[in-house]
């Protein structure tokens, strides 16, 4: 063993150098934005307003380095725990240490760990109590010169209850069962051979029925398994509906083992592979097979949450309805359909209930209601939950719009997370004159009207995109879910004066504490007019106000930079920039600034920037910016489908075409809504005419697309639906 093995070691991974590699991104764009997160920095912050020191990382790169980052700093502290232990009981050598070294995540640091951790009382660790150990040695050098019958007799300990030599002999064999068992050699090769050749099959009850039932019979190669079938697998198995293992030919894993372990034909080495034998199934195989399917496990989890953030900021970005009164109505039967008008802020004008979706309701008598609501507040557009009860209120709907005097249309919203926020303490805080089914209703409305601004107040879990979302790692989960939902509230940005504290502690920099004294500040003292002012609510210092003033707008400010996205610390920037194309602050978001990109680019972009000591990332931007200030990215966006009319599944028919909807994205498939109660599926194969690995590819939650009726089976409540155009309509 070298000098420096005796003595304590620092292990420093060069992590620029790693995540530069990985992210094929320049050492000095990572140790920028690696500074950045380390001073507190938030990830839209860094995104949006540190781009020449990150070289316009966007925030999802951003955001994967930073929990790589975490992940490399967890490596390197878990290398140095496990090289101290190792040291301590000084079994320290050079080959251990440099495989410390080298090792590039926790599952081999932990592997080469594996031989030195404290074990609980084992057959092999009886055995080696019993004095065995020397003879465990001994065969294990496979002498061809070693004859066991003259050896094993002196290994007889009748204190030690070493009564036969077949107990020495059982009792070696169990040592080296266990130091093959711990071999990381052997774990990694027979790894290998688990990805490459491994199968994972599932047996059920066929006397049972259950959801799974096309899993009792199941077998797919572990390589090819999709993360879909993981999560299905895991769950009949946690229900009790399964059995699940992974099955490698036995042969072949025994014969790797081997390689390693056996060199030579002699009588030592027949007792080496019996004992690999029962090593690999007592004990490697039923590690190894927790180990892969925790890995599949793992890697499902993440995938099933990556769409599940996808799937939330599509619904989270959906253009908002602007301008329109809504009439938003929360389906029921025996309590009735509970209503609420919502003005174009989101004020709530009138609630109440209507009972028209059961054979004894008075249809008449709600007609008559409705009608008195939409003409009193002038109401524009209906919302209706998707909930209970929602065909009958819809079709009641379509039949009360056709006897209007003005256009209305209504559109079919998402339910999913409605009660639980109705439930909260916030909503009991925002609505507290209102029972929960009521500001259900006005959730309702809300939610066509600004879905992000009402979404984000409810746990993200709830709001019903994913799949599996409940069987995720709870913390993972959150953390990306928060990420997004982070991403939709800064990218669109948030008017200072009207957003709630809900929405205003998701903006960069702010929390709970800060956002609820900002709404404080608001309520007494009454509206911002200058950003400056936020220095002056309660806890907001200086390094927040930093993070935050960027995001926050005050749509009609004075200072017509303080409704834009350009941030305080470039005013001065963006002042000077005016002046030197030819135009003032006055003439920000008029028709007179509308050539200002083209009047910068005849100076030259880059010579400006030089002028006005700006990077050339940040000038562009405030150009974009000073043209349309406070614009609300959204307005990009295609539309929601609004109907007027209402589909019975009953009225549809094979070849027929309609527009729907994309409500959710699943590995498989995309659901769409097509005016019925049900979505229909449209399966992977379905989607386009190319192939393609995950529907997520062609389709995104929130998409308005053209699908074809393939098959209608009513009573399992299924719809079949088709992408591809059909022949004959092409």
């Amino acid at each position: 063993m070298s000098e420096n093995t005796t003595q304590e070691k620092v292990f420093h991974t060069n992590i620029p150098s790693v995540l530069a590699m990985e992210f094929s991104i320049k050492p000095c764009q990572v140790e920028n934005t690696v500074a950045l997160l380390d001073e507190g920095a938030t990830i839209p912050f860094i995104a949006r307003y540190r781009k020449e020191k990150t070289g316009e990382l966007d925030d999802q790169t951003i955001r994967n380095i930073s929990d790589r980052l975490t992940y490399l700093r967890n490596l390197d502290e878990r290398k140095q725990e496990v090289y101290t232990a190792i040291l301590s009981q000084e079994k320290m050598t050079d080959e251990i240490e440099k495989s410390i070294e080298n090792a590039v995540s926790l599952a081999e640091v932990e592997d080469i760990y594996r031989p030195f951790k404290p074990k609980r009382k084992t057959r092999a660790s009886i055995a080696k109590e019993k004095g065995l150990e020397p003879l465990a040695k001994i065969i294990l050098e496979q002498n061809k010169k070693t004859v066991l019958a003259q050896i094993l007799p002196q290994y007889i300990d009748e204190e030690k209850n070493v009564l036969t030599v077949e107990d020495a002999l059982k009792g070696a064999m169990d040592i080296i069962a266990e130091d093959v068992s711990d071999n990381p050699q052997v774990r990694t090769v027979l790894k290998k051979l688990y990805n490459r050749t491994g199968v994972v099959e599932s047996k059920g009850d066929g006397e049972k029925e259950s959801v799974y039932t096309q899993y009792y019979d199941f077998s797919q190669a572990v390589n090819k398994l999709p993360g879909h079938r993981v999560l299905a697998l895991n769950r009949g198995e946690k229900e009790g509906f399964l059995k699940v293992n992974i099955t490698v030919d036995l042969s072949a894993a025994v014969a790797e083992i081997e390689k390693i372990y056996i060199n030579g034909k002699n009588e030592c080495a027949d007792v080496v592979k019996e004992a690999i034998a029962d090593s690999y199934t007592r004990l490697i195989h039923p590690s190894l097979d927790t180990e892969i399917r925790n890995n599949l496990t793992d890697m499902a989890n993440e995938g099933a949450i990556k769409l599940f953030g996808d799937n939330l900021r599509q619904l989270l970005l959906v253009p908002p309805v602007k301008d329109k009164v809504c009439l938003a109505l929360d389906p029921g039967y025996r309590t009735g359909c509970k209503m609420a008008v919502v003005d174009a802020t989101g004020k709530v004008l009138e609630v109440g209930v209507v009972y028209m979706t059961l054979p004894n309701h008075n249809k008449d008598i709600a007609k008559k209601t409705l009608k008195s609501l939409i003409k009193k507040h002038n109401v524009d557009i209906i919302s209706i939950g998707n909930g209970t009860a929602t065909k009958e209120t819809e079709m009641f709907v379509a039949s009360l719009i056709k006897e209007l005097d003005k256009k209305i249309s209504y559109m079919v919203v998402s339910e999913a997370g409605a009660s639980v926020y109705s439930a909260s303490k916030l909503a009991a805080a925002e609505f507290p004159d209102y029972d929960v089914s009521l500001r259900s209703a006005v959730s309702i409305a809300r939610r066509l009207q600004d879905p992000l601004a009402e979404l984000v107040k409810i746990d993200p879990k709830s709001i019903g995109v994913g799949q599996y979302q409940h069987d995720m790692p709870k913390a993972r989960l959150e953390e990306s879910l928060d990420g997004v939902v982070e991403y939709c509230v800064n990218t669109v940005g948030v008017d200072l004066n009207t957003a709630s504290a809900p929405l205003l502690e998701r903006v960069s920099g702010l929390n709970k504490t800060t956002a609820k004294n900002i709404v404080a500040y608001r309520e007494e003292n009454g509206r911002f007019t200058k950003r400056n002012q936020l220095m002056k609510v309660s806890k907001l210092g200086p390094k927040a106000f930093m993070m935050c003033a960027g995001f926050l707008r005050i749509p009609g400010a004075k200072d017509k930079l303080d409704s834009s996205s350009v941030h305080p610390e470039s005013y001065d920037i963006a002042k000077k920039l005016l002046a030197a194309v030819g135009y003032t602050t006055d003439d920000i978001g008029t028709d007179r600034i509308k050539n200002l990109a083209e009047d910068a680019e005849k100076i030259g972009i880059e010579k400006l920037a030089n002028q006005l000591e700006a990077g050339v990332p940040t000038l562009k931007d405030i150009i974009a910016e000073l043209i349309k200030p406070g614009r609300d990215m959204r307005d990009d966006l295609p539309s929601p489908l609004l109907r007027e009319d209402v589909l019975d599944m009953a009225d549809l028919k094979p070849g027929m075409q309609l527009k729907g909807t994309v409500r959710n994205v699943i590995d498989f498939g995309a659901f769409v809504d097509i005016g019925v109660h049900q979505d229909g599926l449209v399966h992977l194969s379905q989607i386009c005419d190319r192939y393609i690995r995950h529907p997520s590819e062609e389709v995104k939650v929130g998409d308005v697309v053209d699908v074809w009726v393939m098959n209608v089976d009513i009573n399992k409540k299924r719809i079949s639906l088709t992408m591809r155009k059909p022949k004959e309509n092409k």
